[in-house]
């Protein structure tokens, strides 16, 4: 059973999606602001955080920064009333996998929830199959038929996570930290040139694009719908 830590100082909003969760088979952890939420991942690791912006202690994007630090792959999203580009682009900056606006339309939370799991299981997994195209994580390659390519560790990493969640938005600094860390002599311009090297190597790879999201960042998009 997964575990979803619900972090909503709105209580009567936070039983809702609590319950709602719950009934479809998950374990809720629920948090009322963004310290009581660090305290539960300390003591249980969760699976998942959904999580607000504006709560009391410590907001979701402060709690967001200090979980990066110690659990970068946990994925997280924000559900939050804020709801212009530059919200959304403070919240994918702080580490967010994902982001709805309020109110809560709960069918939908479940399908990012849904969503956010596959992906993370996905993350975890060392080879990676995007309709015919399989990428290795430990050999560096990238397979489709008779066709392979053999990538640098850096332009491999970025790939793959960007495969790994198709659709979603990856700020150029959210990737420059999973990818590149604390390299000091790189900069978000580094990104963009991995990224045009990527789009150049990988046009004989009809199952995915790469696509520029203005103002935003970067996303992969799968090209073909394969079925079994």
């Amino acid at each position: 059973m997964f575990r979803v830590l619900v972090a909503e100082d709105d209580l009567p909003l936070q039983k809702m999606m609590c319950r709602f969760l719950s009934l479809h088979g998950y374990e809720v952890l629920p948090a009322r602001d963004g310290i009581e939420a660090m305290e539960v991942v300390s003591r249980v690791q969760p699976d998942l955080v959904i999580a607000d912006i504006m709560m009391p202690r410590m907001d979701g994007l402060e709690m967001i920064r200090e979980l990066r630090r110690d659990y970068p792959l946990l994925p997280i999203m924000l559900v939050t009333a804020k709801t212009t580009l530059d919200d959304k682009r403070d919240g994918f900056s702080s580490g967010a996998d994902d982001y709805m606006t309020k109110p809560v339309d709960l069918d939908e939370m479940l399908l990012h929830v849904e969503a956010l799991m596959r992906r993370s299981q996905a993350m975890t997994s060392h080879m990676l199959k995007v309709g015919d195209t399989v990428l290795d994580y430990d050999a560096l390659s990238v397979t489709r038929g008779d066709t392979e390519l053999f990538l640098p560790k850096k332009e491999f990493y970025l790939l793959f996570k960007l495969l790994s969640s198709p659709k979603q938005i990856f700020t150029r600094q959210q990737l420059m930290d999973d990818i590149w860390g604390l390299d000091a002599d790189s900069d978000e311009r580094t990104v963009d040139v991995h990224i045009k090297r990527l789009r150049e190597k990988c046009n004989i790879f009809p199952d995915f694009t790469i696509q520029t999201v203005r103002g935003l960042g970067y996303k992969a998009e799968k090209t073909r719908d394969h079925t079994a």
